[in-house]
């Protein structure tokens, strides 16, 4: 082992030694492995003073860009697998439970309550969609009284945080509750795929690396019951542009759902819906909460 290579590793074990007096166990073990693996990654790039100091830019750069309405460092953790990593580590052993994926950066506003069968599409000029279908539990016992929250991009793939001028505040949001049969459906658009926002660090990131930032379309559920464990997941469109290239690597296979052309009058009148229309049809399923530790 090399001088330098010594006094790297010393200085590494002085730092974690110092974390030592931590308090929380689960803070101290992850403050001591974030500062090995990032002391081995200087150590392995062999950083340069130049490079750490843009890095230091470009994180400031990120925590800058966030407002009310934007959580840069969220987008930043959605592009680098990050926040999909998460998912899939602590949704291990989901069963048959609905797949668990990100929660994407615009989630950053209360969803209005709105009855059952209401239409979140607001501003209107997409093509006229139902989702429908029931909140279970595992075992196939439907939830009544399930929360459903539902946001989703506008028809061009546009939230309405991202075009306060444009679309009316709530556009393409509603907190929905199951019916006695678990039951839930609303009105909205067909979502299209979208480019998530490039206008700051991280599309920086993303055209230095060449990559795309293109999501394929889709909604956003957080579905929860009394008693079970909530879950927070899309539903996608099959058929869609870029389901093989996420650019948050969020897609799963059992989450992509047909939203079928549908020539039905009478279902149409039922849902209050011109005819035709698209109907996507899916049930969200859940987990009973854990009532002891983690195994």
């Amino acid at each position: 082992m090399t001088t330098e290579s010594t006094s790297t590793t010393r200085l590494t074990e002085a730092v974690v030694d110092s974390i030592e007096g931590t308090s929380d166990p689960r803070l101290r073990e992850l403050l001591a492995a974030l500062t090995r693996h990032l002391h081995a990654f200087a150590r392995e790039t062999r950083l340069t003073q130049e490079e750490w100091e843009q890095a230091i830019g470009f994180l400031t750069a990120t925590g800058q860009t966030c407002t009310d309405t934007r959580q840069e460092f969220v987008l930043l953790s959605d592009v680098l697998g990050v926040s999909m990593l998460v998912e899939t580590i602590n949704s291990d052993g989901c069963g048959t439970a609905t797949e668990s994926t990100v929660l994407g950066p615009f989630h950053m506003t209360e969803s209005p309550i709105r009855e059952l069968g209401a239409d979140i599409d607001l501003a209107g000029g997409g093509e006229p969609c139902v989702v429908s279908g029931r909140v279970l539990s595992r075992d196939g016992t439907p939830l009544p009284g399930a929360v459903l929250d539902v946001w989703q991009a506008n028809a061009e793939g546009y939230y309405d945080v991202q075009q306060p001028e444009v679309q009316p505040a709530g556009n393409g949001r509603g907190l929905f509750t199951t019916d006695a049969e678990g039951r839930f459906w609303f009105r909205t658009c067909v979502p299209s795929p979208y480019p998530i926002p490039t206008d700051g660090p991280v599309g920086d990131l993303l055209r230095a690396t060449g990559r795309h930032p293109y999501r394929p379309a889709h909604i956003h559920f957080i579905a929860s019951a009394v008693g079970y464990t909530p879950v927070t997941t899309h539903i996608f469109v099959a058929g869609s542009d870029h389901l093989g290239s996420d650019a948050v690597f969020a897609v799963r296979a059992s989450l992509v759902q047909d939203f079928t052309e549908t020539d039905d009058p009478p279902l149409a009148r039922e849902f209050g819906i011109r005819n035709p229309f698209r109907h996507a049809r899916f049930d969200l399923v859940l987990n009973p909460a854990r009532t002891g530790p983690k195994d």
